[in-house]
């Protein structure tokens, strides 16, 4: 029987009844007894047990990032990446860098872009994006994926001219005085562009996905839900994929898959639903998408923008198709994962929700960013999951007060009211959007502002203490999948799943030490899958 030893670290399990060990004990897979360094070595250290010395490092149970798409990580990889570029001028360098490297004709494709961070005017014109690439193609995806950048040779490939028939829900940007395309597509007038750009291969998208598996796995993440089949071919290709690397070739991640809801027919027609699949590869929840971002102002509020007072933003579909869709998940039996930014959107998630009885696993309610005191009430139901977003205030703030108004900022990512109002939340990154790296999670929920700033907090009072924000990508990831008598605590009987870190982040007198943090181990299933 294969049986490993972590002893000699600080372990916290977070199972109330033994929360701070020295060792665990695994076999096969799972934690059968956890306890002092010499008990453990006594009781189970014979018969060949490999013993690893945690050297007295921090571990606590496996992290989770309860909500990102490794299909956007994967593109990271295989395409320009713009995430974190700060100033326009710096973004056009890397655009014509990479222009450069290319045959004329050949798709110039980013994503990432945010001109929330340019320090030197608003985003690129679609004059400049003509000149720094101007053989190529160019289709730039926002990091919230809800506008994109294109130069003339995308919109001459479209066959764009203003009559042309935008698809619903989309808005191509026009100069106010020319009437011409500025370059900025809002929302589904990316299909304009994007049906032109020639797919990746399989293999292409399978090795981008390896990669995006790799890099969570080195940042400390034991398990990932993610939602990929819209980027990665459809649904079998995208299941096809996943089974491939994880059930055939050994990569260690544990992987629950959201499945867009236009995917709903092909599930049922494979037979596949949610809990298919494995402990390392299952079918998750169905994904609905209820409104859009602040920043594009598609958001859905109950009352209008502050800084555009006829707005109130987009409702992605309307209540009787809302109803349809939860109407047909529920027929399968599955839950449903939506994407519900303002308050309005999350209340008319909750309007048809409440019409349906709830199915073996919980509904997921995405981001939560603005939620109001009646709405948090609602969200108290034990059959339902916050899935927040710590690192949003560091993309978001300072410019969301112009968006909402101070007098809504007390609703704005209220984590620590809903925590306290008894709402299970889980923690993810929603990367690409954000990075994939855990640490710098943990670092917005306990200190709400960005790293290097230094002030008390956006809304402070709703900072999370380390061990709540630990316990978001832990025991809230366990929750958010139904998988809590398998993960997010160290408990006997529990997936031997564990991150080990450089220093013991709740020991931390300044959390801004997470920055310095390193992670030490990954360990999934009792397996070293990562080592420093």
């Amino acid at each position: 029987m294969a049986r490993t030893i972590f002893t000699n670290g600080k372990i916290y399990t977070f199972d109330a009844d033994h929360p701070l060990v020295e060792a665990v004990v695994v076999e096969n897979g799972k934690i059968v007894e956890t306890g002092n360094h010499k008990d453990m070595l006594l009781q189970w250290g014979r018969d060949g047990s490999k013993i690893i010395d945690l050297a007295g490092k921090m571990v606590t149970p496996g992290l989770i990032d309860s909500h990102l798409h490794l299909s956007g990580v994967a593109f990271n990889f295989l395409e320009l990446d713009l995430i974190g570029v700060s100033s326009k001028g710096e973004m056009l360098e890397k655009i014509r860098g990479k222009a450069e490297t290319l045959a004329p004709g050949t798709w110039l494709v980013g994503m990432g872009w945010n001109e929330n961070l340019f320090t030197d005017g608003t985003i690129p014109t679609i004059e400049e994006l003509d000149h720094v690439a101007p053989h190529c193609p160019v289709y730039l995806k926002r990091v919230c994926h809800h506008a994109f950048l294109v130069n003339s040779k995308a919109l001459e490939i479209s066959q764009y001219h203003p009559s042309i028939e935008v698809p619903a829900g989309g808005t191509v940007v026009l100069n106010t005085d020319t009437g011409k395309p500025t370059g900025l597509l809002l929302e589904s007038a990316s299909k304009l562009i994007s049906t032109h750009i020639q797919d990746r291969t399989y293999e292409e998208l399978k090795h981008g996905l390896k990669q995006a598996m790799e890099f969570s796995v080195k940042k400390g993440l034991t398990s990932v839900h993610s939602n990929d089949p819209a980027w990665l071919g459809g649904l079998e290709q995208t299941y096809r994929m996943y089974d491939e690397l994880i059930n055939q070739e050994g990569q260690g991640l544990r992987c629950n898959l959201l499945i867009d809801y236009t995917f709903l027919k092909n599930l049922k027609e494979i037979g596949m639903y949610t809990g298919y699949g494995n402990d390392r590869l299952q079918i998750g929840a169905i994904k609905v998408f209820a409104d859009g971002a602040f920043g594009r102002r598609t958001a859905l509020l109950s009352e209008p923008y502050s800084d555009a007072p006829r707005q109130f933003g987009d409702a992605m579909l309307d209540q009787e198709k809302l109803y349809e869709i939860v109407k047909r998940a529920r027929e399968h039996s599955m839950p449903i994962a939506v994407h519900t930014i303002g308050d309005q959107a999350l209340e008319n998630v909750l309007d048809v929700l409440d019409q349906f009885p709830s199915v073996a696993y919980r509904d997921r309610l995405i981001h939560v960013s603005l939620v109001r005191e009646d709405l948090i009430k609602r969200l108290q139901d034990p059959s339902r999951v916050a899935d927040i977003q710590p690192r949003f205030v560091v993309g978001d703030y300072p410019w969301i007060l112009d968006r909402l108004g101070s007098e809504r900022e007390s609703h704005l990512y209220a984590w620590k009211k809903m925590l306290h109002a008894g709402v299970l939340c889980a923690g993810g990154s929603d990367a690409p959007v954000e990075p994939v790296d855990p640490l710098l999670g943990l670092h917005a929920a306990v200190t709400r502002r960005a790293p290097g700033d230094n002030h008390e907090g956006w809304n402070a009072k709703e900072k999370l203490s380390m061990l709540e924000a630990l316990k978001l990508f832990t025991v809230g990831g366990a929750y958010a999948t139904n998988e809590e008598h398998l993960k997010g605590t160290l408990t006997p009987g529990k997936f031997a799943d564990m991150t080990v870190y450089s220093e013991n982040l709740l020991e931390m007198d300044d959390p801004d030490g997470l920055l310095n943090t390193d992670i030490e181990m990954t360990i999934i299933n009792g397996e070293l899958q990562y080592t420093k």
